[in-house]
């Protein structure tokens, strides 16, 4: 049984190991090569010519201002309605599940576009009206800036930030806050040397997780960063590697491991953070009472603020894509455009080969994919949680180390990695990028799903006569099902929406559905950009429903039926 278990061991450390190590490591041979075929002629050149560049302190500088910008924004406003919906009276408290879910649903990119749709300073949606209503000559807002680029990625971290801070703020034990007060602490006083301390460990944890999206980002720069002109180090890298007359794949390289090191930096900061939250649990075996805060006065101004934010965050980005989808151009709503409507911007993209194809390529992906993720996660998850050896805690590292990676970054190791093998500008060369990629989405869930089954059940079955793969198909995989549906949903959602990685691995012939919608807003053409987009966001919608119908069919009976 032993040798059974080693076996599957190490052939999983294997197949983990090539699909998330093998790409940095092709990535540090591709910062010193001459060129994407050149191995075997090693040079400091590529390293001198990018460090040297006179534009890369700006493009720095610019990362810097973006990066902490976005996640301070999104770390700040996650506190805030933390704080409201545990510790005040708010009313309609679902709103902040709201909040913190279905925002994820929504591409990233869909979303830099609807904001792009309303505040770009040629045709925005809200300038067209600010100009009429004030009779101003230029547009006040422009989206196209820096502060464009840190409002929209920090609304998009707000979910993740929210999610990690919420159940810290729900656990506080307000006995130290009141023993504060009694003493004679001012409320603010309170607020700064009791409460925020306490909670450090949690928003420090967010603020890290936001560091280490943004940096990732790629959908905000490339939407909203690159039309003004404002670069930072993603759309640096693509700009060396997807545009102009003369790309360069190792200057991109050597830059990429600069990236690359920071975020793994920030990781295993984030990863010692959460580790040692023990040291601030303020909910011991003594009484805890979780007391409410009455808002009083502020109670409606604040549940608008709420409203607001959710209006912004879920229903402008849906409702702004599908108008825009259906007017000829960008205007004002009026009786005017609602006259002009037509599908003319649906029919063209069906009728278009590259987005039909696209269409396909990301289904394919979506479906196939997910499908192969999770069963790679089941035994991954089996062997991290059941066989608990050193060996299996290695496996655990190798997988989730593609947590770390941004995609536009690692994209280029796979490039360097498939360019000499026959997958080299195939679909199959995406598939294996995005499993390796989001394989952590699989796993997290699986893994919890397989500490709650306990080993008396899988022992007791082999005591009976059955080998171990029955065993998994008859016992485990039945209880394992809800585990493995929102591994699937999760894997399913991300390898439709996937860009990142996609901008860099995607070549003529293999696009998905979020490098078309990318081509199409480099080239204005934000008609055909908004209905492709419903499209992705309606096929996400199925995905999930679908998911979850077949969870709820084979979900084992209640009471052991």
């Amino acid at each position: 049984m032993d040798a059974k278990r080693s076996k599957l061991t190490f052939s999983l450390i294997l197949i983990v190991g090539v699909l998330t190590v093998c790409p940095v490591v092709m990535l540090v041979i591709g910062s010193f090569s001459e060129g994407l075929t050149a191995f075997g002629s090693f040079t400091l050149q590529k390293y001198v010519e990018a460090y040297t560049d006179p534009a890369l302190a700006e493009i720095i500088l610019n990362t810097v201002i973006f990066v902490l910008g976005s996640s301070t924004l999104a770390t700040v406003l996650a506190l805030f309605l933390s704080y409201l919906n545990n510790r005040t009276d708010i009313p309609c408290k679902f709103m902040f599940r709201i909040i913190s879910i279905i925002p994820m649903m929504i591409p990233h990119i869909l979303f830099s576009v609807s904001w792009a749709l309303l505040l770009n300073p040629s045709n925005g949606l809200i300038n067209l009206v600010l100009k009429q209503a004030f009779f101003l000559d230029h547009a006040p807002l422009n989206i196209y800036s820096l502060w464009g680029m840190i409002l929209v990625e920090g609304l998009l971290d707000l979910p993740i930030a929210y999610l990690i801070i919420a159940p810290a703020m729900a656990s506080f034990d307000v006995a130290l806050e009141e023993s504060s007060k009694v003493c004679g602490a001012s409320p603010l006083r309170t607020l700064f040397r009791v409460t925020l301390p306490v909670l450090r460990p949690a928003i420090l944890a967010a603020f890290i997780l936001g560091v280490v999206r943004s940096l990732a980002s790629f959908a905000v720069p490339s939407v909203i960063g690159m039309p003004g002109r404002v670069y930072v180090l993603a759309t640096h890298l693509y700009q060396m590697i997807a545009t102009g007359f003369s790309v360069d794949y190792g200057k991109a390289a050597a830059i990429g491991m600069s990236v690359l090191a920071a975020s793994v930096t920030l990781i295993l900061v984030y990863r010692a953070l959460t580790s040692e939250s023990e040291k601030y649990v303020t909910i011991s075996s003594r009484g805890y009472r979780p007391t409410v805060i009455p808002l009083k006065g502020a109670r409606i101004p604040l549940f608008a603020v709420v409203a607001l934010l959710s209006f912004v965050l879920i229903v402008l980005p849906v409702v702004v894509l599908f108008y825009t989808s259906l007017v000829p151009y960008s205007m004002v709503p009026s009786a005017r455009a609602f006259s002009l409507m037509s599908w003319k911007h649906w029919i063209e993209v069906l009728r278009d080969p590259i987005s039909l194809l696209s269409l396909k390529n990301s289904l394919m992906l979506g479906l196939g994919g997910a499908t192969l993720g999770v069963i790679l996660s089941v035994f991954v998850a089996y062997t991290i949680v059941k066989v608990r050896t050193r060996a299996a805690g290695i496996l655990e590292s190798l997988s989730f180390l593609s947590f770390s990676f941004p995609g536009i970054v690692i994209g280029m190791g796979f490039m360097w990695f498939f360019v000499r093998t026959p997958l080299y500008a195939t679909i199959w060369a995406l598939l294996i990028g995005y499993i390796a990629t989001y394989l952590p989405y699989g796993i997290r869930p699986l893994a919890s799903a397989f500490i709650q089954v306990h080993s008396h059940l899988e022992e007791s079955s082999l005591v009976c006569g059955a080998s171990r793969m029955t065993t998994m198909r008859r016992i485990i995989i039945p209880l394992l099902v809800p585990g493995m549906v929102s591994g699937w949903i999760l894997m399913a959602t991300m390898f439709v929406r996937e860009l990142t990685l996609s901008v860099v691995l995607s070549r003529p012939g293999t696009e998905v559905l979020a490098v078309q919608i990318l081509r199409f807003a480099e080239d204005g053409l934000w008609g055909r950009l908004s209905a492709l987009g419903i499209m992705m966001i309606f096929i996400s919608t199925i995905l999930v429903i679908l998911a979850n119908l077949v969870g709820a069919r084979f979900k084992p009976m209640e009471g052991g039926g």
